[in-house]
């Protein structure tokens, strides 16, 4: 029996104030995730970017858009790791 898969899109905002070496590390460790569960097949990573309101008396972030196909399940896994990784501001995750 085939493996389902569907196509998603997620978009997860880093806390910049982190700075530069464990922002990059909260980045990869989402992107190495993704790709050890499902096929990636674009990312792009926005940069540094101002806020529409402020979270946490901070207004700017680091945006990254991956998009992927995965297990209808592993979105559930995804959405629990952003919550309780710290530097993560905000995640969308999106069925295309």
């Amino acid at each position: 029996m085939p493996k389902l898969t569907s196509k998603y899109e997620t978009i997860f905002v880093v806390d910049v104030t982190l700075g530069e070496e464990q922002m990059n590390s909260v980045i990869e460790k989402f992107k190495t995730m993704i790709a050890e569960n499902g096929t990636v097949t674009n990312v792009a990573d926005w940069g540094k970017r101002r806020l529409a309101y402020t979270i946490d008396y901070k207004t700017e972030g680091y945006y990254t858009l991956v998009e992927f196909e995965a297990d209808p399940s592993f979105i559930k896994e995804l959405n629990r790791v952003y919550n309780i990784t710290e530097g993560v501001m905000r995640s969308i995750v999106i069925a295309k």
